[in-house]
């Protein structure tokens, strides 16, 4: 089982299974396939240099819900603007996400792992967008929705495609939850 990540002298360490981190690094390069972009870089040579779509790019909410839930509207209420703002900064927001989700694949190929700060909010960022696309394959909206997955812990409680994914959310959200936790402690440290 994986152990939980502490904070130490050295950095924030942690440590996975060779199952566990297969795991992983199968479900950020998902979340990486649905993150890369459909269309290919802008034409504008400014536009690509600043990260956004070209002016004659058209710019559309995506249909998959779970990309809904990683790029949402950043204007509610007015469809035209967050379309215009989309355009303006969802590539590069596309690029960041899908920056931090290859960094932690690369920061699993080892364990016990040793992050330094930046890494680590790096993890925590991939480990959220995990738990977001999963959230949103198992419906989760609201606590309650969470809470009635919360006892799926143990491979023998799992006996359909829910309940598995269920099973790896919970695990992820374990995962997180001590790489948070160890974070703070840290930044306390260092006050």
């Amino acid at each position: 089982m994986a152990k939980p990540f502490k904070s130490t002298r050295r950095g924030i360490t942690g440590a996975l299974e060779p199952g566990e981190a297969r795991l992983l690094g199968a479900l950020l390069d998902d979340v990486i396939s649905m993150l890369e972009p459909e269309t290919g870089p802008s034409e504008d040579p400014l536009a690509a240099l600043v990260g956004m779509s070209g002016a004659d790019a058209e710019a559309t909410a995506p249909d998959d819900s779970a990309v809904r839930r990683l790029l949402p509207d950043a204007v509610r209420g007015d469809d035209d603007e967050a379309l215009a703002f989309r355009r303006l900064t969802e590539r590069s927001l596309r690029e960041q996400k899908i920056g931090a989700l290859r960094g932690t694949a690369l920061l699993i190929e080892s364990s016990p792992m040793t992050l330094n700060d930046e890494q680590a909010r790096l993890f925590a960022q991939a480990l959220n967008d995990v738990r977001l696309v999963l959230a949103d394959r198992l419906a989760i909206e609201t606590e309650e929705d969470a809470e009635r997955l919360h006892d799926i812990a143990d491979s023998k409680d799992v006996d359909n495609v829910e309940s598995y994914l269920a099973l790896v959310y919970n695990f992820i959200t374990w995962l997180q939850e001590s790489l948070v936790q160890a974070m703070l402690k840290a930044a306390r440290l260092e006050r």
